[in-house]
C-alpha cells in the first residue's frame, strides 16, 4: 500500500502551518520552505480547507491558518479528506472477479486497512511536530537534511 504524493503534501502543509506560531502563513512561503511545487500546494490547500483542517484568509493580512487545534487533527482525518478512495483491490472497488463470491482477502484486507486507520487516527498533527524547534523548514535547502516522506517515523 502507498499513500498518494497528495497525502503527503497535505501533512507537510498541516506541519508547516502548525510550525508557525499561531501566525498566517502563505502558500508561496510553505511551497518554499517544503520545496513543493506552488500551484499543486494550492490545490492540497484548498482540499484541506474543504475539510475544515485549514482556514484560509484572503487579503492584505491573509494566510493559512489551523482549521482545528493541533491536538485535534489527526493522520486519519487528512488521509481521509485527501486519499480518492481505500480500495486495496479492484474487488473492493466493484470490479467484478472470477473468485469474489469465495475469496476471502477483501474482508482480510478490510481488517488490515481498519487497523491502519485506527492507528492513522491516534497521529495527531499535534503529537507529529518535532520538538525541537533547531530544524526548522525555513533554513536554506543547503543546510537542511535530506527530502523524505513526512510519513516516515
Amino acid at each position: 500500500m502507498r499513500l498518494t504524493q497528495f497525502s503527503d503534501y497535505a501533512w507537510r502543509l498541516l506541519m508547516h502551518v502548525a510550525d508557525q506560531d499561531g501566525q498566517r502563513t502563505t502558500i508561496a512561503e510553505a511551497a518554499k520552505a517544503n520545496d513543493i511545487s506552488r500551484s499543486h500546494l494550492m490545490k492540497v490547500a484548498q482540499r484541506l480547507a474543504q475539510g475544515g483542517l485549514l482556514k484560509p484568509a484572503r487579503g492584505r493580512k491573509g494566510g493559512l491558518m489551523l482549521g482545528k487545534p493541533p491536538e485535534a487533527i489527526t493522520l486519519g482525518d487528512v488521509l481521509r479528506v485527501t486519499e480518492p478512495d481505500f480500495a486495496l483491490v479492484g474487488c473492493m472497488a466493484g470490479e467484478w472477479c472470477l473468485f469474489s463470491d469465495r475469496c476471502q482477502v477483501p474482508s482480510a484486507l478490510d481488517r488490515a486497512l481498519e487497523a491502519f486507520i485506527e492507528v492513522a487516527d491516534q497521529q495527531t498533527l499535534a503529537n507529529a511536530l518535532p520538538s525541537n524547534k533547531a530544524v526548522r523548514a525555513d533554513r536554506p535547502a543547503s543546510v537542511r537534511p535530506a527530502a523524505r516522506s513526512s510519513f516516515a517515523g
